[in-house]
């Protein structure tokens, strides 16, 4: 790729941090970033963390507080900011956990000259830790059954400025971007072999984010369905041994799949599927626990409650021929 920054793209990361353990791997990652596309951090930081950041980053990175309060969601409240301040014509949108390498990001940009929204595929890269295994699971269960949901999106700027953004009063974020990127008329690209590191989170943060996880299947009418019925059937197998070996067995064999599917062998190793029925137990749980949360008016979220998952495409498309937001 070339070394010049692409003029016609932007890289926005939404950030809001209350520790500093990753500033320094960050910082390299954002220097190295700069030399191929511009880049725009919007930090949601404490002022002390915000000020420190500013004078750590990169002097080529802009640096800036959101400006869209209304929104419920830290991340969209960033992504509307980054769409304010922007003039590309390609955005490429990632979690500061998301690590790009020069080659994906030509790939993504040259995705988004055909198609409206890009959705690549995440993965964690070795060594990972055993949470990042289990989570894997998760990542390789989504790959058989359709396409995971990574922590970054290519995307159009000109179709989010005609649908005026999208909720920021949505848990599942990215969710609720593809889905206004459908109900505008606009066409997504699912790049599954296209394979950007993950940085895994600290076991203590994975298991936090368990039943909130959890809570996106709730904007998922199907993947609902069949997650409520994990439970009774888990309960059901626990009977017998044999059943259980076979319900262990399916899973691990839907997994494998996966992470042959699109190239995924490169990326994801061999004992990956091995974790898929670990997941799949904790979810039987967890899904029950956050209908009990949307029962109770929503998943906490930075002081607040978010109790709408993601609107479906009929209720966007209906909102955006008004003229209006979607409502929860």
């Amino acid at each position: 790729m070339d070394a010049r920054p692409r003029t016609n793209a932007e890289y926005i990361l939404p950030l809001k941090w209350t520790e500093d353990s990753g500033l320094e791997e960050l910082c390299g990652y954002l220097e190295v970033l700069c030399t191929h596309l511009p880049v725009l951090v919007v930090d949601g930081s404490d002022e002390e963390r915000f000020a420190a950041h500013g004078r750590a980053f990169p002097p080529a990175v802009r640096h800036c507080r959101p400006a869209h309060p209304e929104c419920l969601n830290g991340k969209v409240d960033g992504v509307l900011t980054g769409l304010d301040l922007t003039r590309a014509e390609y955005l490429i949108i990632a979690d500061d956990d998301v690590r790009y390498t020069p080659s994906a990001l030509s790939r993504v940009l040259a995705l988004l000259a055909d198609a409206d929204v890009v959705r690549p595929q995440n993965y964690f890269p070795a060594p990972l830790p055993w949470h990042a295994k289990w989570d894997t699971g998760r990542i390789l269960l989504n790959r058989a059954f359709g396409s995971d949901y990574p922590g970054t999106l290519g995307v159009r700027a000109e179709l989010l400025r005609r649908t005026g953004g999208y909720s920021g009063d949505v848990l599942f974020e990215n969710l609720e971007l593809l889905r206004t990127v459908k109900a505008a008329g606009g066409r997504e690209a699912r790049a599954g072999d296209l394979h950007i590191a993950r940085l895994p989170c600290s076991a203590r943060r994975f298991f936090s984010q368990r039943v909130r996880q959890a809570y996106d299947g709730l904007a998922q009418p199907l993947r609902l369905s069949a997650e409520l019925s994990l439970l009774p059937l888990l309960t059901w197998c626990l009977r017998r041994p044999r059943r259980l070996a076979g319900f262990a067995g399916i899973a691990v064999a839907a997994a494998e799949y996966g992470r042959r599917r699109s190239g995924g062998s490169r990326v994801f190793p061999p004992t990956a599927a091995l974790w898929a029925p670990v997941w799949l137990s904790e979810r039987a749980v967890c899904i029950w626990l956050a209908a009990v949360r949307r029962m109770g008016g929503g998943i906490p979220y930075s002081g607040t409650r978010i109790r709408t998952a993601a609107h479906s495409v009929v209720t966007l498309r209906r909102e955006l021929r008004r003229g209006t937001d979607p409502v929860a």
